[in-house]
């Protein structure tokens, strides 16, 4: 059984939350790792809402620096630290990212009892594990700024209907197989190629706040799925370009050049609460398969 990535959406507020949006945060989980993308303010309530425990949490990637996106960090530091949190927790965030979080954690006075590695990352691949890996972008926002992706390597997998035909037994021998090789078995031969296939990458691709550019079409290439921000539409773009952030219609425009299978829209300003269907009804225009994205909302690759 090929093991899912699943994401939950935990905010998907903007700058100021309302009723039904919280402080942006998006939990990734695969295979024991449960990825937090940015910390809003209110973020550990919304995991109890979600009934997820933050003790699980193995990484936070920070986006950019401002409040929104970053206010929840002490008190989830702080509920780790009562909950007999054992793990290391590793934090990634764009250049300044070690100063700031030196001084957050001289502000907010509780016992640390687990350990943090803080790391600054900019451009390329800063994660590489067996089954997947991490790599960062550069986005343009007023402040230092990243876009993330998780990346699940393809892997090759053994076709059981085929195993089954073939009346291979199962054992120890079919590792060889797994590594695409040929084997030899009860003085048969059997040819990796005939009961094996490729299963491709899987890729999530999240793009917070930032002016529409160049860089990002081809750092999302491929994404089977899109998290955007879409502060605006169309006729805010100017105000969009002044605020350093991106319209409904550039991030589907993005989605489509990309060749991206689903576009998620998130982190809509508050002038949306009453008709988010604007937003909506612009990207589907370009991008047909876009959604809106609400609190607490679960999407799996």
């Amino acid at each position: 059984m090929t093991a899912k990535i699943k994401i939950i959406m935990l905010g998907t507020g903007s700058h100021i939350p309302s009723v039904k949006k919280n402080h942006t945060a998006v939990l990734l989980c695969y295979e024991g790792e449960n990825i937090l993308v940015d910390c809003g303010e209110g973020t550990q309530r919304q995991f109890r809402y979600a009934k997820l425990n933050p003790c699980k949490i193995t990484r936070l990637l920070i986006t950019h620096w401002h409040g929104d996106h970053v206010l929840g960090i002490p008190g989830i530091l702080q509920t780790l630290a009562l909950s007999d949190y054992r793990k290391t927790l590793f934090i990634y965030g764009p250049s300044g990212t070690k100063l700031l979080m030196r001084a957050l954690l001289n502000l907010f006075n509780f016992k640390q009892k687990y350990k943090i590695k803080v790391e600054e990352v900019d451009k390329g691949k800063f994660v590489d594990e067996k089954n997947f890996y991490l790599e960062s972008e550069k986005m343009e926002h007023g402040i230092s700024c990243n876009a993330y992706s998780f990346v699940k390597k393809g892997q090759v997998r053994i076709d059981k209907e085929k195993l089954k035909k073939a009346k291979l037994d199962q054992g120890p021998h079919l590792s060889k197989l797994k590594q695409g090789k040929d084997i030899k078995y009860k003085s048969k031969k059997y040819l990796a190629k005939n009961l094996t296939y490729t299963e491709g990458d899987k890729k999530i691709s999240i793009v917070m706040d930032t002016l529409d550019n160049k860089k990002i079409i081809p750092f999302v290439k491929g994404a089977d799925l899109l998290i955007c921000e879409s502060s605006f539409n169309d006729a805010f773009k100017d105000k969009a370009r002044e605020y350093h952030h991106s319209t409904a219609k550039q991030v589907a425009n993005n989605a489509k050049k990309a060749n991206a299978k689903k576009l998620v829209l998130t982190h809509l300003s508050g002038r949306w609460d009453k008709n988010p269907q604007k937003i909506l009804n612009e990207a589907k225009k370009v991008f047909k398969n876009s959604v809106l994205a609400k609190d607490l909302d679960v999407f799996g690759v």
